[in-house]
């Protein structure tokens, strides 16, 4: 198993170098740059061109990321001129309020998740099944920036249970636990919403995995056996229906990193998916082609996190 994850990681290589061409690439594409209309009283044309020379952007932009590529590989990304700090250290700030948001997602999903498809499978076509499947389709119909104006005017404004906007409050001076539980209020309301939006895959896959497994020769043979219905979802029927779900389980936590960007942007909550589009409009070249070939590196270690998951949940499925 070990040598085949040390192989997979070796393929990811040649990958990663494929893609941080192509992206840093698709970026010189772009009109303009992070100077673009920056000449002012202190800062001429004259001076602009000096800097695009001295950053070597005036190169073909092959050498430019030769360039670049050389200063990765020793961890510096470049200077992101929107931010005026090293990328690295842009990305690292925001980097950690995304992975909260992330993880607390990620733990209301499959809360909400499991327990419903579970439901809707085992009593298929029952008025719970015909409820959960409504609030399924209901819920996918949604988009987020809907979801996110909604919650933000009733939880908010109306009830006041939570904040509407970063991530602590500010000038508020807390520290030790008191810090901790107002950073927790300021994550738990747009975690909810992203938790529950991203909820109608998990359910839709558990219920058809359930009524699927129900028709299967060893559930007949352990009903046979006398064994409780409850035991016989419990060991047998969920961690079987639980397989499609973990497939994805990597691509589900890797992909929440990237962050929401229309929840982070409604909310003000400065994380990857607000750095990204500031990168856009800004043309911040340095910081957006990192933020790319990050989550492209996420990209393939859910892949990577994925097939490890599937051998754990079920023996019979081991990486040779």
């Amino acid at each position: 198993m070990w040598k085949v994850i040390l192989k997979r990681v070796l393929v990811m290589i040649p990958q990663i170098i494929i893609l941080s061409a192509i992206v840093f690439f698709l970026a010189k594409l772009m009109p303009g740059d992070a100077l673009t209309g920056k000449a002012n009283s202190s800062l001429t044309v004259a001076d602009i061109e000096a800097l695009r020379e001295a950053n070597g952007w005036n190169k073909p932009w092959h050498e430019q990321y030769i360039d670049w590529a050389a200063k990765a590989l020793r961890g510096d990304f470049g200077i992101s001129y929107a931010n005026q700090r090293p990328v690295v250290d842009a990305i690292g700030e925001r980097l950690e309020k995304t992975v909260w948001l992330s993880i607390l997602t990620t733990i209301i999903m499959y809360i909400i998740a499991v327990p419903l498809g579970m439901i809707a499978g085992r009593y298929q076509n029952s008025w719970a099944d015909k409820t959960i499947n409504f609030l399924n389709f209901l819920n996918y119909s949604i988009p987020t920036f809907v979801a996110g104006l909604l919650a933000i005017w009733l939880f908010g404004y109306t009830l006041g249970w939570f904040p509407t906007r970063g991530t602590e409050t500010a000038g508020a001076g807390l520290t030790g636990l008191a810090y901790v539980l107002d950073r927790f209020k300021h994550i738990l309301l747009p975690a909810i919403i992203l938790g529950t939006l991203t909820t109608v895959s998990t359910i839709q896959y558990l219920r058809t995995g359930i009524i699927d497994s129900k028709g299967q020769d060893y559930v007949k043979t352990a009903r046979a056996k006398g064994v409780p219905m409850n035991k016989v979802y419990s060991q047998h029927i969920f961690r079987n229906s639980i397989l499609p779900i973990v497939t994805f389980i990597g691509y589900d936590i890797t992909s929440v990193l990237g962050g929401s960007v229309f929840l982070e942007n409604i909310f003000s909550f400065p994380g990857m998916g607000k750095l990204f589009i500031d990168a856009i409009n800004g043309r911040d070249y340095s910081l957006m082609v990192a933020l790319i070939l990050m989550y492209g590196l996420a990209g393939l270690f859910g892949s990577l996190i994925s097939d490890i998951a599937i051998a754990i949940v079920d023996p019979r499925i081991r990486i040779q």
